[in-house]
């Protein structure tokens, strides 16, 4: 194990940081650290190996950790690499979750703001005897989130 290992951050790269971040801010209830990051420079193309490389953003705090909790960070490259739409079923960084009092009321508000669903909202019983609805959205920009609501 790594010594001293400790979850900081989740990175998104949007087309738009400021409206996504702001999605993120309404809706869950994130609360933006300043100050908002804009780096460019021989380190910043050395550390992400893309030439020219220049990118803006922010960092968002998630909601139920408290002040030192882990952050979204949401940052826009000048240039972005084309590629394709996020799926939840594709390797690599699947989804976002944040647990709800209402899966159907909160995706309702994410559509109504410019998301979309993705399958149904349904109910399972866990492995431990859980009980969890749950479903798919996606933010504007077509990134998966997940709704869940445990009881």
């Amino acid at each position: 194990m790594i010594e001293g290992a400790r979850y900081v951050h989740t990175n998104l790269i949007a087309r738009d940081w400021q409206a996504l971040a702001r999605f993120y801010e309404t809706h869950f209830g994130c609360i933006r650290v300043p100050p908002e990051r804009d780096y460019s420079g021989p380190e910043l193309e050395a550390g992400t190996g893309i030439p020219n490389a220049a990118l803006r953003g922010v960092h968002l705090r998630l909601p139920g950790h408290g002040a030192d909790g882990p952050t979204l960070e949401i940052f826009s490259y000048s240039r972005l690499a084309d590629g394709p739409a996020p799926v939840v079923n594709r390797p690599g960084f699947g989804h976002i979750a944040f647990e709800v009092a209402s899966v159907a009321e909160a995706r309702q508000e994410i559509i109504d703001s410019g998301g979309r669903a993705v399958g149904e909202i349904v109910s399972l019983t866990t492995a431990a005897g859980a009980r969890v609805t749950w479903c798919y959205v996606t933010d504007p920009e077509g990134n998966a989130i997940e709704l869940q609501s445990w009881g």
